[in-house]
């Protein structure tokens, strides 16, 4: 029997001021799990995924600036959604290599952000591939496992879904879902090591403090291949750019796992499981889901469906921030064209500049190289000729010779837009 909506919400209400770590992971986990850890509550529905409205625009496009608005603590964000809250990064933020906190993206898949106190909150790690039940306050992390730091890119799968022509449904996404922060923390797989893992573990499920109005919404909680959660580039962070998380982006821990989409960076963490079978919740088996082989990355394997597979990493992208679509210059006059490049862990090798539709290319000159999971600044002095049309391209390879597409590989789901970007000036 469904809930009536005031009875979801009296329960949403109750679920907000309790203690975060009793919420658990849905899914197979649930038996064999020790009795100290969090319990599971398996999903009652696949309500979780609803298509969004948006505004479509032209591919070849900049994205237009929808309607802005500034939560509590960041400057003013694009809008996609207010409940849940979505909001995307304006360009003139990404003019740096570094995406400011105030200025990152923010992306949440159901409607209850918990207000959690540092000092109350805690980790429960488990599951039926652990050798045995752990539990770790903030205090505890930063003084029992050894501090690290990466910069890396933060992108949703989604990000450019409005340039996707024929349209397809979902967030509305310009080029904005995404950011590139110095993330702190600790490594994931010191803390499994200390719960110690068993040979027949196979996945790691993570699930937040967050959560849906509707009781029978399905909690978020995604999987990662146990390689992956061993990474030493996979962190339980909760200092972004030297700053404690911000609220909206994963206060007081998140998971980051660089290279890999932002589906799996799961905000306000609380309860880990180690999992001897794979993870089958909404968010695993049914979202975030591509047609099987259509894209050159690395395969979840213990995920992979007859005709479908799990998003994995992030595709070589480039982005530019200057100048902007529509922007008028005077013939004979230099133009600096700036923007950023990024990939999923190889690292940016090359940027190239094109203002004759790609007829010719000239290397633009690369900004510090923060790691190879950061953005890479890039640079380029044009000098525009005779009076009219001009469009600059820009694609970006990697070290591992990978490079921008120059045609959209279509998906039903709109993940994975990497099309060499063009941008449109009138020269005087």
């Amino acid at each position: 029997m469904k809930l009536s909506l005031q009875r979801a919400l009296k329960r949403s209400a109750q679920r907000a001021v309790e203690h975060p770590a009793r919420r658990g992971l849905p899914g197979r986990a649930a038996a064999g799990v020790p009795a100290t850890v969090a319990p599971l509550r398996a999903p009652a529905g696949r309500s979780g995924v609803a298509a969004a409205p948006g505004l479509a625009e032209p591919p070849e496009g900049a994205p237009q600036e929808r309607r802005r608005f500034a939560l509590p603590g960041k400057l003013p964000l694009i809008s996609q959604t207010y409940r849940p809250a979505n909001f995307e990064t304006p360009v003139e933020y990404f003019r740096t290599a570094i995406t400011s906190n105030r200025a990152f993206f923010v992306r949440n898949h159901l409607t209850g952000i918990a207000r959690t106190k540092a000092a109350d909150w805690s980790l429960s790690v488990g599951g039926e591939g652990a050798a045995r039940a752990a539990h770790f306050t903030l205090a505890q992390l930063r003084r029992d496992f050894p501090l690290c730091e990466i910069t890396a890119v933060c992108q949703c799968a989604g990000n450019r879904r409005s340039l996707f022509q024929p349209r397809v449904p979902g967030l509305q996404w310009g080029v904005g879902a995404m950011g590139n922060a110095r993330w702190r923390g600790v490594r994931l797989r010191d803390v499994l090591a200390a719960a110690g893992l068993l040979p027949e573990a196979l996945e790691v499920a993570f699930g937040g403090a967050d959560h849906a109005v509707l009781e029978q919404t399905a909690d978020y909680v995604k999987s990662l291949p146990l390689a992956v959660a061993l990474d030493e580039n996979t962190l339980l962070a909760f200092e972004m750019n030297g700053q404690p998380l911000p609220r909206w982006n994963g206060y007081p821990v998140r998971l980051v796992v660089a290279g890999w989409s932002a589906t799996y960076w799961v905000k306000q963490l609380v309860a880990i499981r180690v999992l001897n079978r794979a993870e089958d919740g909404f968010w695993m088996n049914t979202a975030y889901r591509l047609p099987l082989g259509k894209f050159d990355t690395p395969r979840f394997a213990s995920q992979v469906g007859r005709d479908d597979e799990p998003v994995t990493t992030l595709l070589v992208n480039s982005l530019i921030t200057a100048p902007r679509s529509g922007q008028r210059c005077a013939r004979g006059r230099p133009i600096k064209v700036a923007g950023i490049a990024w990939d999923g862990g190889a690292g940016i090798a090359l940027v190239e500049v094109s203002a004759d539709l790609g007829a010719t290319w000239r290397a633009a000159r690369l900004g510090p190289d923060l790691g190879r999971f950061s953005f890479r600044v890039f640079t380029l002095a044009l000098r525009p000729g005779a009076p009219g049309s001009l469009v600059l391209m820009a694609r970006a390879v990697n070290r591992a010779g990978a490079g921008q597409a120059e045609q959209l590989v279509f998906n039903p789901v709109g993940y994975h837009h990497n099309v060499i970007q063009r941008v449109y000036l009138e020269v005087l």
